[in-house]
């Protein structure tokens, strides 16, 4: 039974929770394209050891979608206010964050402001430290879409209308996925009945308007050292066949988090939640282990 979270900024979280009240908290954190169905193939490998919580963001799937001021309400900082909201309504304690593409931003986020509630971050990229290198020629031709998002075109030309949306969608699931990877017709077609009624694509591209996209965070973080790191311990799953996310660029981990360990997924593309669910699952299983 999906279920909805109190307000926070006045938006609702639709979230489902599997496994057992009193185990190990642990939160799932989607990406885009996508939703909480995302993390449909880890649930079954933790619902037996944990407290599984995976909640839409804001302006995703079943969660409130507002046409309010982008920056304020959409962004890594405010989509991290309604995680901490629902981890403190559900009464759940030092919870494993993980989290992928928006997700990861947000967990780092949540782990940033509010350290106390967080025992462990598992993310997958994106992750600090690509800092300058995102501008490069090669980078910018997996990036353009962030710039694309942040025209009035984007919406004019996709949002409500469920072709455009279904072309749109494909393309990212196809290219940033590895070779071993296929979203099915079905698995497609339940994206699209979300991203294409009225306002839902506008309201998922209000993350890359409010700045918080890798393109926009890269240029904007501090040098190595520059800054406070995260010192929630933290295991990173790189994907070695996404096309966004060189695995060179693991190599400032360290400059940003106080305890990070780099796992590599080797035939796993941008979508580690769905193609490489047992390494994922593993990794937060380890965390929600005594000792882990």
């Amino acid at each position: 039974m999906t279920s909805r979270s109190a307000p926070v900024d006045g938006f609702r979280l639709a979230y489902d929770r599997f496994g057992h009240p009193g185990a190990p908290g642990v939160l799932l954190l989607h990406g885009w394209p996508g939703n909480r169905q995302d993390y449909r193939r880890m649930v079954p490998l933790l619902s037996g050891a944990a407290d599984v919580v995976v909640p839409d963001l804001r302006g995703f799937g079943g969660s409130d979608k507002h046409a309010v001021d982008v920056r304020h309400f959409y962004s890594a900082t405010a989509q991290a206010g309604s995680v901490i909201g629902l981890i403190r309504e559900l009464e759940l304690s030092q919870v494993v964050l993980a989290g992928y593409d928006v997700g990861s931003r947000v967990a780092q986020s949540v782990a940033r402001m509010q350290p106390d509630l967080v025992a462990a971050l598992v993310l997958s990229p994106p992750l600090p430290g690509a800092g300058e290198r995102v501008l490069t020629a090669k980078a910018q031709t997996e990036f353009w879409y962030q710039a694309f998002h942040q025209l009035p075109l984007a919406a004019e030309l996709i949002d409500g209308d469920a072709d455009s949306v279904r072309n749109y969608l494909r393309h990212f699931w196809t290219h940033w996925s590895g070779p071993n990877f296929t979203l099915s017709g079905d698995e497609l077609e339940r994206l699209v009945f979300d991203y294409a009624l009225p306002g839902a694509f506008t309201a998922s591209i209000a993350w890359y308007r409010a700045g918080a996209g890798m393109v926009a965070q890269s240029l904007a973080e501090l040098p190595p050292g520059g800054g406070p790191r995260i010192h929630v311990p933290t295991d990173v799953l790189w994907p070695v066949c996404d096309p966004l996310f060189p695995t060179e660029w693991a190599d400032r981990l360290e400059h940003y988090f106080t305890d990070v360990a780099v796992h590599f997924a080797y035939d796993a593309g941008h979508f580690t939640p769905l193609e490489c669910p047992e390494q994922f699952a593993e990794l937060i299983l380890n965390r929600t282990r005594p000792g882990g």
